[in-house]
């Protein structure tokens, strides 16, 4: 059956953005009620946990990515998808009744020179395939005859900055594919390969337990993994980084590889709705938004996941809830709207006090809250660990167990049957014939 037309009737809700905030929001949205109207550079969303996956062949990045038109197609009423890129908002002039903003962020370079020129990030699919490309060119070009040792060993050092759990997942994919594969198609090289990891903070992972945290800084010793902390990078060459030891030393580590996982910052689209409103928009890492997700200073604009500023961290489990959670609120600010003219209409008293009270239970929006569901990283050598909420405290574990309830765990969290399928898919390709290893 082909979707309702949208129409001019129903308030209209721009969504800018396909990532875990916006697709949360549009999978939840009740089309019966607005027109939905999604506008973003790429039309599709993207299971961003394990992208560290697709940079080294575990997974091909199709089986992460699912259409947007796929998630919309099932919708009552139609919602427009336009792929375009918004690039202002002018919210005094708006020829829209409603924005929720879910654009996310981009990487934080801290303003370090060459970052943009010679670093590889990791959070769209392309950055992936540059990363996979990237790689094995290191590796083949260290492979070719006539290689000085000293050439050899910088194409062969691979260099993470960023000791969140995206870092660290990629320190981890990129052991696995070293250990798994080029043992077996480059032999002569599988020694020579150095991973190196270079975090700010006095430890990686700060968001896990202790225990956990040591766990993985023991597995990476044995998997020969470098973990450099309170080391600070201060400039960034085609061949080189310049990093401030802890002790003030400033040294220049080779590399052939830069993967740059140091976490996030405002895109310049939010920079300048920001600007819009200096008085209420008062902090630099993203919108600040109420309780309810509305942007401060702002009556019909709202904004969630990564492109906010708020006390939840930054992750994907915040987000799909914040999307999750705004589409109830849109169905209740509807109920009132509905509610409070059936009270205008009302033929007598007694309707009227029955309407009202429907009024008043529409009207008691509830703030939003974050139930977290617990932290999981991959760390290498099929073992991951997992800080869970547990009654008063948490549940702590690592290992071989971990890393199946690791797995389980995403794949119940990707949207659809149809990536499920594809990802499984892929593990099981890996686990028989191993990874592919051609360069595009």
């Amino acid at each position: 059956m082909d979707p309702i037309p949208s129409d001019p009737n129903k308030k209209t809700i721009v969504v800018l953005g396909s990532g875990w905030a916006s697709t949360s929001f549009l999978k939840a949205i009740d089309t019966n009620l607005y027109n939905v109207v999604v506008v973003s550079p790429r039309n599709y969303f993207l299971f961003t946990p394990l992208l560290p996956s697709c940079t080294v062949g575990t997974l091909d990045f199709r089986s992460l990515v699912e259409p947007i038109r796929f998630i919309t197609r099932h919708k009552a009423n139609e919602v427009k998808v336009y792929e375009a890129e918004c690039t202002e908002i002018n919210a005094t002039k708006k020829e829209i009744t409603i924005v929720v903003l879910g654009v996310g962020a981009q990487s934080q370079t801290f303003g370090i020179k060459g970052v943009e020129e010679y670093g590889c990030f990791l959070k769209e699919v392309w950055d992936a395939q540059k990363i996979r490309t990237k790689l094995m060119d290191c590796i083949e070009t260290a492979a070719f005859p006539g290689q000085s040792q000293e050439e050899i060993e910088r194409l062969l050092h691979m260099v993470v900055v960023g000791g969140g759990p995206t870092g660290v997942e990629y320190a981890a994919e990129l052991h696995d594919f070293l250990v798994d594969d080029l043992t077996a198609w480059y032999p002569e090289l599988a020694g020579k390969v150095k991973i190196t990891l270079v975090e700010a903070m006095p430890n990686v992972l700060p968001a896990f337990s202790k225990q956990l945290i040591d766990y993985t800084e023991s597995t990476f010793k044995e998997q020969h993994i470098d973990i450099h902390t309170k080391t600070m990078v201060k400039e960034v060459k085609e061949k080189e980084i310049v990093v401030q030891r802890p002790d003030g030393k400033v040294d220049a580590i080779p590399y052939g590889l830069l993967v740059w996982a140091t976490g996030n910052t405002s895109r310049p689209l939010v920079k300048n709705l920001m600007a819009q409103y200096p008085e209420a928009q008062n902090v630099r890492r993203g919108l600040v938004v109420d309780d309810w997700l509305r942007m401060s200073g702002t009556q019909d604009i709202y904004a969630l996941g990564d492109c906010t500023a708020t006390k939840y961290a930054p992750t994907a489990q915040v987000a799909a809830q914040q999307g999750k959670y705004l589409a109830r609120v849109f169905a209740q600010l509807h109920a009132t709207e509905h509610y409070e003219a059936e009270i205008e209409n009302a033929a007598t008293e007694e309707e009227k006090a029955k309407k009202l009270r429907k009024l008043q239970k529409a009207q008691d929006i509830k703030p939003f809250h974050y139930s977290h569901q617990g932290s999981l990283c991959y760390i290498g050598s099929d073992k991951a660990i997992a800080d869970l909420p547990l009654g008063p405290g948490n549940l702590a574990s690592g290992g071989v167990a971990t890393f199946a309830f690791w797995r389980s765990a995403y794949i119940s969290n990707i949207f659809s049957a149809r990536n499920r399928w594809l990802v499984i898919t892929d593990w099981t390709k890996k686990t028989f014939w191993g990874r592919d290893i051609s360069r595009e």
